[in-house]
């Protein structure tokens, strides 16, 4: 085993080369130059602001020493390698002061450089143009005096919120300062009102300071859009002095409409204009007046955004007063001559009915002898007048009255009078003449008064004869009138009654007396047929229904229902009234017989024979109530007599009644739990049912058919579902099946596996797979002491085993249908083995303490348990397994095992070094 002096001297030569590296490194310091420093090196100050220097030797004794600047100082420290000094209201973009010392007959120095910084204070947006037109460029300039360094300068363009340029003067010089950015923005409707304004941003958070932001006020900019077509003036041509006409003018195309200025002029007089505005397009209206003859002229103007379009038009203004016509008698006695004038001004042109005068502001007149016709005779005078090659026209009318004595005209007082009765009626007979004469109507026989003119109900009482006379100052006439009252029909029970009943068989009609002036037409048609009943009727059912009369005139029309009942004998139907009947058990159904017959008859069923002698068949009722609730659960069948029987007949029908059941199941028929046997050959389901016809059983599991097998397996075993049918229903159980089969032991296993150390313990367990459950039964070697059984007898466990515990041990597996064994053998292992095992750990031994001095320090850490497990693996050296450690083999108590393990062995006590190889 080597000793430890390699790894000393590898230590003292490592000893060596560090003394002569830090000899070498005093040697350079003691050669290094004297050298002047300056704090801060670079710096950057706000415009007008104050910075202290530090300017500092590491010379040991400088003669003297200095900062040069052209910086204003306010104030100074001194030690003996060092000077302070404040320097305020820095200014200048970019100074280099200088620190200097003289040392050892050497002038040293360090230079230094300030930079100042401006905040943008001031961000200027220049004025924008008050209107801008829509479509054309206009400039967005932005200026900035002053800031910087601009380098770290950026100038944001905005429209709102929006971004519209961005420009960063990054590369400028450092002196550089302040900076303008501008754009060409086209302007847009959009843009109207809309708010422009510029930011800036100084951004010095490189330098260790932040970011510095300011914004111009924003600046409003107004567009508009003014179309070059001029304004639609809406105006007459002529205007009548003193009379107002309307005018008005529009443009379109126009935004905003809103910011747009509109006048209308007539001359030198601004008229008043009432503005409307939609949309883009834009509209005056006013009324235009003008006083005096002549030529005038309508002026209308748009103007917006310093733009304007204009119209101008010519308006004749003109005088034209309407014509004058005169009656020489407005009112004049039958037989009288009345003339008639029109005229004019001076420059008409008359014409009176159609006759035109003569010249130009000559007057036209006619005469007339005045007849009755002639009353409320119109006269119509019209004036033409041209001007400025439009002819205008006025008229005038008159009507002439002319007195006469009443006449009393069919038209005015008709000789027949025919109203309807019931609304209120304005009873009329009117005369002409002239006064107007007043009309009296009265019947000669009662002296009964029309109420001539007023509004009133009429009534049949009304109608009769009556003397009209007609009365003025200039005479008298007279007529007789003859008034018909008209009033719809009416049916009453009496001439129409509402219900009617026939025999079946017997002759009859239906017929209804209305009431009604004009005379009414009656006709009866019933409710779902579309002929008319006319004549007489030989009747059968299908007369039977429900007839709606309806009596007509010209006034309107009455109806009423007629219900016509037809009645007969009782009869039976095979359909409903079966010969022969299937009582189904427990169903609780009723026999079924209906008959027919009106009014409906009395129905008895009586058993005639046999068990159902004198019985009543129950009966289903056709009404909602029936006549019996239920049927016995044992109902006799037999021959039954059915009797039907009204006022009109009676009839008698023979019934044969039979009896069947559903289908029933119980626990004696199909037994819910069935047991099979593994292996026999396969057999079904022992389940029966009882009923009338008899039912078919089929069973299944899960709705699938068993499938078709040989022999049982344990698959078969589950829950089936057995379903009983025949005509009258079904019935179904639930039948769980087992299968059972004989044991077979399926594992049989050693704990340890292969050997046993003497004193150490083992464990047998054995696993069998049974139906019913098998008992577990073991036989060990013979003279083997102290085994014990687990509860169920499925483990065998022996503690401190010996030698007599070594041989054949079996499992037996055992239950109704039969048995099944397994054997195993255990080993128990002697003493040789462990001497052979001390043996080669000796070996080991003696080699581990053949290692280098170069493990020393990690065998000294694994001798008190310290070393690192998980780095030694990572590094592949050495790991400690000592006997405190509780390793596979290291304890006193490990001298016996299992053979089949394959497991190592180690002797107790002592120490055991291995190198542990790990996979990557």
């Amino acid at each position: 085993m080597p000793g430890p002096w390699p790894g000393l001297r590898w230590a003292l030569l490592g000893l060596w080369a560090a003394l002569s590296l830090g000899l070498l490194g005093l040697s350079v310091v003691a050669q290094e130059p004297f050298w002047a420093d300056l704090q801060p090196r670079v710096a950057l100050v706000e415009r007008g602001g104050s910075l202290w220097l530090n300017c500092s030797t590491n010379c040991p004794r400088p003669e003297r020493g200095g900062l040069e600047t052209s910086l204003r100082r306010n104030g100074t420290q001194r030690g003996l390698r060092w000077l302070a000094r404040q320097l305020v209201d820095i200014r200048e973009p970019e100074t280099q002061p200088v620190c200097f010392f003289r040392c050892a007959r050497r002038t040293l120095q360090a230079r230094g450089l300030i930079r100042t910084f401006q905040r943008p204070d001031r961000v200027e947006l220049m004025p924008l143009p008050p209107w801008q037109p829509v479509g054309e460029n206009f400039t967005l300039s932005c200026r900035v005096p002053g800031a910087g360094p601009r380098g770290s300068l950026t100038l944001t363009l905005l429209r709102g919120a929006q971004e519209l340029i961005r420009r960063s003067f990054v590369g400028e010089p450092p002196r550089a300062r302040g900076a303008v950015l501008s754009a060409t923005v086209l302007a847009r409707r959009e843009d109207h009102e809309a708010n422009f304004s510029c930011r800036a941003e100084l951004d010095l958070r490189p330098h260790g300071l932040g970011l510095f932001e300011n914004s111009s006020a924003p600046r409003q900019l107004r567009t508009y859009t003014l179309t070059p077509d001029r304004p639609r003036l809406a105006a007459p041509r002529l205007l009548e002095v003193g009379l107002e006409r309307p005018v008005s003018c529009s443009l379109e195309r126009l935004f905003p409409a809103s910011e747009a200025q509109i006048y209308l002029a007539l001359g030198d007089q601004r008229l008043n204009s009432e503005v409307t505005r939609e949309g883009d397009a834009l509209t005056a209206t006013a009324t235009a007046r003008a006083e005096e003859e002549g030529i005038g002229q309508l002026v209308c103007n748009v103007t917006l955004g310093g733009e304007s379009r204009e119209t101008r038009e010519n308006v004749t203004v003109y005088s034209f007063p309407a014509p004058l016509l005169t009656l020489s008698e407005p009112v004049a006695p039958e037989g009288t001559t009345v003339t008639v004038t029109c005229t004019a001004g001076a420059r008409a042109l008359v014409t009176l009915d159609g006759v035109q005068a003569v010249a130009s502001g000559q007057p036209a007149q006619l005469q007339l002898n005045a007849t009755e016709n002639d009353d409320r005779r119109g006269f119509f005078c019209d004036a033409t007048l041209e001007v400025n090659g439009e002819i205008l026209s006025k008229n005038r009318s008159a009507e002439l009255r002319v007195l006469y004595a009443p006449r009393l005209d069919d038209s005015d007082c008709p000789r027949s009078w025919t109203w309807p009765e019931g609304p209120e009626q304005t009873l009329r007979c009117e005369a002409r003449g002239n006064p107007g004469p007043s009309v009296h109507c009265a019947r000669p026989d009662s002296g009964a008064v029309l109420a001539l003119g007023l509004l009133g109900p009429v009534t049949r009482a009304l109608a009769g004869t009556y003397r009209c006379t007609a009365a003025n100052v200039q005479g008298e006439a007279v007529k007789d009138v003859t008034l018909t009252v008209e009033y719809a029909p009416a049916l009453d029970s009496v001439g129409c009654p509402e219900r009617i009943t026939w025999l079946e068989g017997i002759e009859a009609s239906l017929s209804c007396v209305a009431h009604g002036v004009p005379p009414p037409t009656v006709s009866c048609v019933r409710s779902e047929e579309d002929g008319v009943i006319e004549g007489l009727l030989h009747v059968a059912r299908e007369h039977a229904g429900t007839y709606r009369c309806e009596a007509t005139n010209a006034l309107g029309s009455a109806a009423k229902n007629v219900a016509v009942t037809v009645e007969y004998g009782p009869s039976f139907e095979e359909l409903s009234c079966p010969s022969n009947w299937t009582w189904v058990e427990g169903s609780g159904r009723l026999f079924p017989c209906e008959v027919d017959g009106k009014p409906e008859p009395s129905l008895e069923c009586v058993g005639s024979g046999g068990a159902s002698e004198g019985l009543l068949l129950p009966l289903a009722s056709p009404g909602p109530t029936p006549r019996a609730s239920s049927i016995s659960s044992a109902l006799a069948p037999g021959i039954y007599v059915c009797n039907a029987t009204n006022r009109h007949g009676s009839v008698v029908k023979m019934v044969a009644v039979s009896a069947e059941s559903p289908p029933q199941m119980d626990e004696s028929t199909c037994p819910s739990n069935q047991t099979w046997l593994e292996g026999a050959e396969v057999a079904a389901l022992a389940c029966a049912a009882g009923g009338r016809p008899s039912p078919r059983v089929r069973c299944s599991r899960e709705g699938t058919p068993r499938p078709e097998r040989q022999r049982v397996s344990r698959n078969d075993a589950g829950t089936y579902r057995c379903v009983a049918t025949n005509a009258h229903g079904t019935d179904a159980r639930t039948v769980t099946v087992g299968v059972e089969y004989r044991p077979v032991v399926a594992e049989l296993a050693a704990s340890p596996p292969g050997g046993v150390r003497p004193g150490g313990n083992f464990t047998l367990t054995c696993r069998a797979e049974a139906w019913p459950p098998a008992q577990i039964s073991w036989r060990a070697p013979p003279g083997a002491p102290n085994i014990g059984l687990s509860s169920n007898n499925s483990t065998l466990s022996v503690a401190g085993a010996m030698g007599s515990h070594g041989g054949e041990y079996e499992c037996a597996a055992t239950n109704a249908h039969g048995r099944h064994a397994r054997r195993i053998t255990v080993r128990v292992a002697g003493p040789w083995m462990w001497v052979a095992v001390g043996g080669a750990a000796g070996g080991a031994a003696l080699l581990a303490a053949g290692a280098g001095l170069a493990f020393y320090v990690q065998s000294t850490a694994c001798k008190k348990g310290e070393y690192n497990v998980q780095e030694a693996e990572s590094s592949g050296e050495a790991v400690c397994l000592n006997g405190a450690g509780g390793g596979a083999g290291g304890g006193p108590g490990a001298e016996g095992g299992l053979e089949a393990a394959g497991s190592t062995e180690a002797p107790a006590g002592g120490e055991v070094f291995a190198i542990q190889l790990t996979s990557a």
